[in-house]
């Protein structure tokens, strides 16, 4: 199971530091949360800031897109440096995003108040399919136990189809073994940030 810290809930005066410190202790990836305050309630980051992020690291960036344009700007994220791009299924424009992502890993996420049945048109063409295990926008929201049989479910349906499966919400030391079984990615902010960043990866990855 590869685990991504979502990384702009880190203290990111000292971003240098932190990216030493969460590879010391063994991640695998980074989750870098685009938000526009449009599709979800929340601003975060843009392309710069992965593109800052590429300079000091060589793991792998997945740019989940909660932007109302993913279309407009997947490319943009692409050049900045990101390797994973996702966008959702809920957006409008998420077939015109889906076209512009190339020579990149795509991702197709979906909310948790969203069936499988949206996204199983896609599966074949995707890399891998984040389920939101929280409302997107904050970081800090508890884990929806109530998406755990979404998650068992797609894991059958996996068998099919070549995709991972990605978890992202409320997942720490104690949610995470409700998923484990299922998921070959976990996002975590919090779970991560929130006291020991080495004892949290550790429990995390345990």
């Amino acid at each position: 199971m590869k685990l991504g810290p979502s990384i702009v809930s880190a203290d990111l005066t000292c971003l240098v530091n932190v990216v030493k410190e969460l590879e010391k202790n063994g991640i695998d990836f980074y989750h870098v949360d685009v938000m526009d305050g449009h599709f979800v309630p929340n601003i975060t980051v843009g392309p710069d800031f992965v593109k800052n992020l590429r300079k000091i690291t060589q793991k792998p960036i997945e740019a989940h897109l909660m932007i109302s344009r993913p279309d407009i700007y997947a490319e943009r994220f692409i050049e900045a440096g990101a390797d994973m791009i996702t966008v959702h299924i809920e957006n409008e424009f998420y077939i015109e995003a889906l076209k512009k992502i190339k020579n990149v890993k795509k991702g197709i996420a979906i909310n948790p108040d969203t069936g499988l049945e949206r996204i199983m048109p896609l599966l074949d063409e995707i890399d891998f399919v984040l389920v939101m295990t929280v409302k997107p926008g904050f970081s800090g929201q508890k884990f929806m136990v109530e998406t755990i049989p979404k998650i068992s479910k797609l894991r059958e349906i996996q068998k099919n189809y070549s995709f991972e499966i990605s978890v992202d919400g409320g997942i720490n030391r104690e949610t995470v073994s409700n998923i484990k079984s299922y998921v070959d990615m976990i996002c975590a902010a919090s779970g991560i940030f929130s006291g020991s960043i080495a004892e949290n990866i550790k429990a995390l990855k345990n």
